[in-house]
């Protein structure tokens, strides 16, 4: 049997808690090392990544309850009162979420080939996983309700549920124009900033620039370390 079986509920369920907090924990491990393998053109960061995954949600398809990221899940809200969420939609989205580690594993651990197929599959998860621990989103389990029409309700945040909105959720048309026009602002900024960058090109933010080993920067500066110290000898 796939979930666990509460009373008071008809259908096996998960702790939507849980599940949020594992997937905000792949979230920010799938992102710092994604983007440090970018960043430093290594493979090896990215393939263990893929394979842990890969092992992840294959635990998560056949018992959740070991899955590694489920259980750091638990430990970190086991003090938050659980909330009961139906456990076959999310079968459905780690099915999904398990053939793009597939796929991953296959083309970048048996055929080593990193192409823009591997990163659009790496961007999607990344994308899957921050919709769910942020927002609570779960996009898989909307396909299984909405699009299989295997409705089980028990959706993450009653999404599966048809109501009114209430006044609290409802966005009004000044928010909309204020939202637009701080997106506007912010692009006016960074273009202002860019050619204030682009105006005074240079070596700014040495430390950043020694601890990632430039040379002419680290040697500019202890040049400049030893000329204050001849000074004030």
């Amino acid at each position: 049997m796939f979930g666990e079986i509460v009373a008071g509920y008809e259908v096996p369920v998960l702790n939507e808690r849980e599940v949020r907090a594992g997937a905000g924990i792949l979230f920010f491990i799938a992102t710092v090392v994604f983007l440090g393998a970018w960043h430093a053109d290594l493979l090896l960061p990215a393939q263990m990544m893929i394979i842990a995954f890969f092992i992840e949600f294959v635990i998560r398809v056949f018992v959740p309850r070991y899955a590694p990221s489920l259980i750091l899940g638990r430990l970190i809200v086991g003090h938050q009162k659980p909330e009961y969420t139906a456990a076959a939609p999310k079968r459905f989205a780690w099915t999904l979420g398990l053939i793009l580690a597939s796929i991953m594993l296959v083309t970048m651990i048996f055929m080593r080939d990193m192409s823009m197929l591997n990163f659009a599959i790496c961007g999607v998860c990344i994308l899957l996983l921050f919709m769910e621990s942020s927002f609570g989103i779960c996009l898989g389990c909307l396909i299984y309700d909405r699009v299989l029409k295997k409705r089980v309700g028990l959706c993450p945040g009653d999404v599966c549920e048809v109501r009114q909105k209430e006044p609290i959720q409802r966005v009004s048309g000044a928010q909309l124009s204020f939202l637009g026009l701080f997106v506007l602002a912010m692009f006016a900024v960074f273009h202002l900033l860019d050619s204030q960058e682009r105006a005074h090109a240079g070596p700014n933010h040495r430390v950043i620039q020694m601890l990632k080993g430039d040379t002419e920067v680290r040697e500019t500066g202890q040049q400049t370390l030893m000329k204050g110290h001849e000074h004030r000898h």
